[in-house]
């Protein structure tokens, strides 16, 4: 009997891992992409007809007419870097923050469960390898291909098949794919950050892809840490 309790006891402080499939974590980081860029549109949307609705009503004044476009050179071609490509920008920049508040709150808890039997880090520097070992492996299946820094707070972390946008690509060119890339980065920078937030280091983290798959993280965190 008691050692019946005892197991049921452990059972309960120390629950079994429940397993997921490996594929679910890239499933969801798509939809949760497309729903974001929905939700993000349909709020912009109300917010303007509020905007309009209270002009129309003189609450607020009108605001300011749009400054005059630029006439493209017909030489140039409607993807040129030369001209404003029409697209969703300021939509893509509030799912890129949406994004990255949902990883703040997910590497959180990753912190915890991962820090729970380990003593306080001593200084920055483990903190970064616990980031390249502990957490890379959890969430990606791999350590950190390469890490960098100048010993000032500022930290390089090179993933040279980053499992988030190892799949990207886009039938428009290597640049339409590397701009939905930078957008599919914001969840992984968020973990990182909010992992880095609930172990007591606040700091930066600045995702940048230059080739699909390589992709790397500039972190930047206080001297005094």
């Amino acid at each position: 009997m008691q050692a019946a309790s005892a197991s049921a006891l452990s059972a309960l402080a120390d629950p079994p891992a429940r397993m997921v499939d490996g594929a679910a974590m890239d499933y969801l980081l798509i939809e949760a992409v497309n729903a974001l860029r929905v939700s993000s549109a349909v709020a912009s949307a109300r917010a303007k007809k509020i905007e309009h609705d209270m002009v129309e009503a003189g609450l607020v004044p009108p605001p300011p007419p749009p400054p005059p476009a630029k006439q493209q050179n017909p030489r140039d071609s409607a993807s040129s870097t030369s001209g404003k490509i029409p697209g969703p920008a300021d939509e893509d920049e509030g799912v890129r923050s949406r994004l990255e508040a949902i990883g703040m709150h997910v590497g959180g808890n990753f912190a915890e469960r991962l820090c729970r039997d380990r003593p306080l880090f001593s200084d920055s520097l483990d903190v970064i390898k616990f980031v390249c070992k502990d957490l890379w492996v959890s969430c990606w299946d791999k350590q950190v291909d390469n890490l960098r820094t100048n010993h000032r707070g500022v930290y390089v972390l090179q993933d040279n098949a980053f499992k988030p946008i190892s799949r990207i690509s886009s039938w428009e060119g290597r640049q339409e794919a590397l701009k939905r890339a930078k957008l599919y980065v914001a969840l992984p920078a968020g973990i990182i950050r909010g992992a880095l937030s609930r172990i007591g280091f606040q700091g930066t983290v600045v995702p940048e892809i230059t080739t699909l798959p390589q992709c790397t993280f500039q972190i930047k965190l206080p001297k005094n840490t």
